[in-house]
């Protein structure tokens, strides 16, 4: 397989409800008018505690600075894993899972902190820039690695990485509560040249259509629904998820989805917002899905991550999950 660490150097924030009035304009130019704008990777991940914008640094100078934000000191790059023989304009949503032996539990094992941001055409792994000489020589037996130079790729000479910078062991590491929801989840595409045609209605769903967040008890193991839609215009591609009750709202002929219309279930990971400093998080995940070989998109937020497994199999997931939550104990 072939890592490839992409150009952009990303910023990660949160953006509170009360303040999201502010950024309107801003968020508007980003995703509906990328050609008045140089950013070429913007995500934007609405939960109950507010807004995850992840973006590169082109995109971040459009937001202003204000007390409703709270921006990650790192800057993050992007690293994409394909298949021999594959291409970063894949189509095939491929899932977390089938990257999580390979790539998330060597970083976890190197104390590497990542973040996940899967979507409809890909499974993008974020990673601190400081981090990228740990990144190189713990991969670089499994992959063969090309960093982006000017969008081509420039093989990485992984033999002048030495092993002198690996950072030290921690403790043992928290296994996190997870948490399921009953909404039922789809993941979706939208052509570019089609996205006028829905602009009204993803307006309405981003800044005109919230509801209050129900208070959930940390000790709860299931919610009747939670608020949770999340955009992305990477290089171009958008995809989209939401609950099966806001696609309602839109056009079915213009949102775009696999041959099988599958619907997804959601597990929230997380009894207290997580921070940035941990390094399993993912792998606690990933990596249980990956043994039972369930596919899963994986969405991290400021706060909380976010795994959505098909709904079939929704009820052995929490069981799996809430077994190895109590043998760590």
């Amino acid at each position: 397989m072939d890592l490839q660490i992409l150009e952009h150097r990303v910023r990660v924030l949160s953006i509170a409800r009360s303040g999201l009035w502010l950024y309107t304009h801003s968020l508007i130019k980003l995703l509906f008018l990328p050609q008045r704008s140089r950013c070429k990777f913007f995500s934007l991940t609405e939960t109950p505690e507010g807004y995850t914008i992840m973006l590169d640094e082109e995109g971040f100078k459009e937001l202003p600075p204000s007390e409703f934000v709270q921006v990650v000191d790192s800057t993050w790059l992007v690293l994409n894993v394909l298949s021999n023989g594959s291409s970063s304009t894949s189509f095939q949503a491929l899932g977390v899972t089938k990257i999580a032996k390979s790539v998330i539990a060597p970083l976890a094992e190197h104390n590497v902190s990542v973040l996940m941001l899967s979507t409809y055409q890909n499974d993008f792994i974020l990673v601190r820039e400081k981090d990228l000489p740990v990144v190189i020589h713990t991969l670089a037996g499994e992959f063969d690695i090309y960093k982006e130079v000017n969008g081509e790729p420039v093989r990485v000479n992984c033999d002048e990485v030495s092993n002198g910078f690996l950072k030290p062991k921690q403790g043992d590491p928290t296994v996190h509560p997870v948490q399921s929801s009953q909404n039922r989840f789809c993941v979706l595409t939208v052509a570019p040249d089609t996205l006028p045609a829905i602009a009204t209605t993803l307006l309405e769903v981003l800044f005109y259509s919230h509801s209050i967040p129900k208070e959930t008890s940390p000790g709860s193991q299931e919610i009747d629904s939670i608020t949770f839609f999340a955009i992305s215009l990477i290089e171009g591609y958008i995809s989209i998820v939401m609950d099966a009750e806001t696609q309602k709202k839109f056009p079915s002929d213009l949102l775009l989805t696999s041959s099988s219309g599958e619907l997804w279930r959601m597990v929230r990971i997380g009894g207290h917002p997580l921070g940035f400093d941990e390094c399993v998080i993912v792998a606690q995940i990933a990596e249980p899905l990956a043994d039972a070989d369930i596919s899963a998109y994986y969405i991290s937020t400021f706060n909380f991550d976010h795994a959505l497994v098909p709904e079939e199999g929704i009820d052995n997931v929490i069981e799996m999950l809430r077994k190895r939550q109590e043998s760590s104990r």
